[in-house]
């Protein structure tokens, strides 16, 4: 018996009181159950972004390179030369990973690389963007086991190399932590394939796994805030398969390079509703569907269900009826389902039938992004910040290299190597360079081109000045792949902020949308896709403004793919950039003072370009044997994390003048920075293209070849001791 429509199912629902007026105003009448369940996936913050479009649309969304630009398909492509592309992109699965770390961050990944393989790209490479609190306390310590457990099992038995990533802890995110998953593939340009349904009379075709009640309401799950009731909606956490997906990925391939489908949609989240209104409003057609067909592994599952379900490694084709047979038999022998449960029609209507009975029919353009759904901006309040910041008030560190020990202990600057050496980043051959460097570099198989991939946020800058963090994000993220060697050309991007009916978390959210416009602009790196992850609150409080960027840069000869590490003794050691002047928002500060505050280093935009150019001519000269960005930490950090090759520890004896407070330029982490090391002969080299690109160059001292580190008058250590200090930092066991 169908549920009754009253106030109370309409809430549950998560809809308001002028949402459901809206939907009376489109139907003509009373909505049925599925109908209101349709309506309540489709128009939830998840699927619809009705709080964050029209923001999200000042973002730069065209640049030449582009065959896909945000929103059009399920991912982002760039067209990278010699025929071939890049599909890229970064999504969300927070909700799920807090109340199931493993299954979460398993089905986050299985999410992303569908994203990839219905554009008809081969997955070659996996990332990751996670956020814990306190990683001493055994709730932490269980999630972030399980999530990294997850994303290891996932991408390793699917066999995709995950290849690099971020960690960051703060008890911002205690109640809430972050799991963001990018997955990136390479595709022929003849092999793109598009989601939208065309052709009147077209079947629509299920394939993959059968559908059951796991993942049910898992959009508007993730629209909500997570509290205690919301915890009790497990069913919203979906369980993945990565071997079904495997045999998914190489079927749908087969079918989307013998061009045997019209269009392909990956059922994610809202599952089969999503999927075919998506395809049906892209299209401007209609579907049809008979739910008596679609494959089902549990008894007694109703149409409700069906429509919501949210089980994973399923797809939703389109297939003209001359080719179903061929389709058919490629699944078959795949061991996967095939088959026809619907048509495309030509009257713009998202029908739903069982055995002829027909339980839903909205106009399927009333329920997709850039449709009639819903659309809001909401009030913006300037939130309250710490007292203005007196840097005076806190003395200059007694014992700098003491400070520094610290510093490469924290376990957000301290060596990730726990978290991945679970991954198998050298499945296909492909990685060049492996985690651990500024980015991680993948050979691009049968040519000379490389791409270096990073994702990077510093969500403590994000909530001093979300305007000037989020231009950070960008700015950090095109630094680390040119420190690699790449020209950085397009940009994915996981937005997670807090509610947004709060003004104060609204405003950060239009900050930080409008810094990282501005730098994508400044950069020509259009933003190509990504996720924006709202509600990520408890009881407890929001958690800081966290905009992660997703860089793709491009390498054209894979030989001069760069890395952190200084290789010789003898080598100088020079910083480009101007020496920092502020610790403001510094991890020093957290660390020595447990405080939050200053201003946020701010972005020089023109200055940051050229420091990208410079690296790229230096790089492509051959002038360079290492270079690394200055991030977390500062400079010392950088110096020190610049010695710890994976096979072996270099020294660096260091002698300059200071030119601002010691604390500044050793630890502040001001942008536009990084640390070089080169042979002797190539110092002319190197100041004639610093001179070119109007970058400063601060000689810093050279490479040693035993343990020592020294640093003007202030600190004498041994390598070896400081690299025990970062190795042993994050203790997960």
């Amino acid at each position: 018996m169908e549920a009754k429509i009253s106030p109370e199912l309409i809430a549950l629902h998560g809809l308001s009181e002028q949402e459901y007026a809206r939907i009376l105003e489109i139907l003509g009448r009373e909505p049925s159950y599925v109908e209101l369940g349709i309506f309540s996936v489709m128009w939830s913050e998840h699927a619809s972004y009705k709080n964050s479009i029209k923001l999200i649309k000042t973002l730069p969304r065209e640049g030449r390179f582009l065959l896909a630009k945000a929103g059009e398909e399920n991912a982002g492509v760039v067209d990278i030369g010699d025929g071939l592309a890049v599909s890229f992109k970064i999504e969300s699965h927070n909700h799920p990973s807090a109340l199931e770390p493993y299954h979460g961050a398993a089905t986050g990944v299985g999410g992303i690389l569908r994203d990839i393989f219905t554009m008809g790209a081969r997955p070659v490479a996996a990332l990751n963007s996670l956020r814990f609190g306190d990683p001493a306390s055994p709730r932490t310590r269980h999630l972030i086991r399980g999530v990294v457990q997850g994303i290891a099992d996932y991408g390793n038995c699917f066999g995709v190399p995950t290849v690099g990533g971020e960690v960051f802890f703060d008890e911002a995110y205690e109640g809430n932590p972050l799991v963001n998953a990018m997955a990136v593939g390479v595709l022929r340009h003849e092999h793109l394939a598009r989601s939208a349904a065309s052709g009147t009379g077209n079947l629509v075709v299920y394939v993959g796994a059968k559908t059951g009640r796991d993942g049910i309401h898992g959009a508007t799950f993730a629209s909500v805030d997570l509290s205690e009731q919301s915890a009790e909606m497990r069913t919203a956490v979906q369980v993945g398969d990565p071997f079904y997906e495997k045999l998914l990925l190489e079927a749908t391939l087969e079918v989307i390079q013998a061009g045997l489908v019209v269009g392909i949609q990956d059922m994610g989240a809202a599952g089969l509703t999503c999927s075919s209104s998506e395809m049906a409003g892209k299209g401007g057609v209609g579907i049809e569907l008979d739910l008596e067909h679609v494959p089902i592994r549990e008894t007694g599952i109703t149409p409700y269900e069906i429509m919501l379900s949210e089980s994973q490694e399923r797809m939703l084709l389109i297939v003209e009826p001359a080719k179903l047979e061929a389709v058919q038999n490629i699944f078959e022998q795949w061991d996967l389902d095939a088959v026809v449960i619907g048509r495309v029609t030509a009257d713009k209507f998202l029908r739903v039938r069982l055995r002829g009975e027909t339980l839903a029919e909205i106009p399927a353009e009333t329920l997709v992004l850039g449709g009639s759904a819903p659309v809001y901006e909401r009030e913006q309040k300037a939130p309250a910040r710490p007292p203005e910041w007196d840097p005076g008030r806190h003395p200059e560190p007694a014992d700098p290299g003491e400070v520094l020990l610290r510093l490469l202990g924290e376990p957000n600057i301290a060596s990730k190597r726990q978290v991945f050496s679970q991954y198998d980043h050298m499945v296909q051959i492909g990685t060049t360079v492996e985690p651990g460097s500024d980015a991680a570099v993948i050979a691009v198989k049968g040519t000379r081109k490389a791409l270096a991939l990073s994702t990077d946020c510093n969500a403590r800058h994000c909530w001093l000045d979300p305007f000037e963090g989020a231009k950070g994000a960008v700015a950090e993220a095109a630094r680390n792949v040119a420190c690699s060697g790449a020209r950085p050309i397009a940009v994915t991007n996981c937005l997670n902020f807090g509610n947004p009916y709060k003004p104060e978390v609204y405003w950060s959210f239009a900050q930080c949308v409008k810094g990282m416009g501005e730098a994508c602009r400044a950069f020509e790196t259009p933003v190509t896709g990504g996720n924006v992850s709202f509600y990520n609150e408890n009881p407890a409080g929001a958690i800081w403004p966290t905009p992660v960027i997703g860089m793709l840069g491009l390498i054209d000869d894979v030989s001069l793919a760069t890395t952190q590490w200084f290789k010789r003794p003898g080598d100088l050691i020079a910083l480009l950039g101007e020496p920092c002047s502020s610790i403001g928002g510094s991890q020093y500060l957290k660390t020595l003072f447990a405080e939050v505050a200053g201003p946020a280093p701010k972005v020089d935009l023109a200055a940051e370009k050229h420091l990208i150019g410079l690296l790229l001519d230096l790089i492509s000269a051959q002038a360079l044997a290492s270079a690394h960005d200055v991030s977390e930490g500062g400079l010392l950090v950088c110096l020190a994390e610049s010695c710890f090759q994976p096979e072996q520890r270099l020294g660096a004896r260091i002698t300059f003048i200071l030119s601002h407070p010691a604390s500044a330029e050793y630890f502040g982490e001001s942008h536009g920075r990084a640390v070089i090391s080169f042979a002797p002969a190539k110092l002319q080299a190197v100041e004639a293209l610093c001179r070119k690109h109007s970058t400063p160059l601060l000689p810093l001292g050279e490479v040693a070849s035993g343990r020592e580190f020294t640093v003007n008058q202030h600190l004498s250590l041994d390598t070896e001791d400081m690299y025990r200090a970062w190795t042993n930092g994050l203790k997960l066991s």
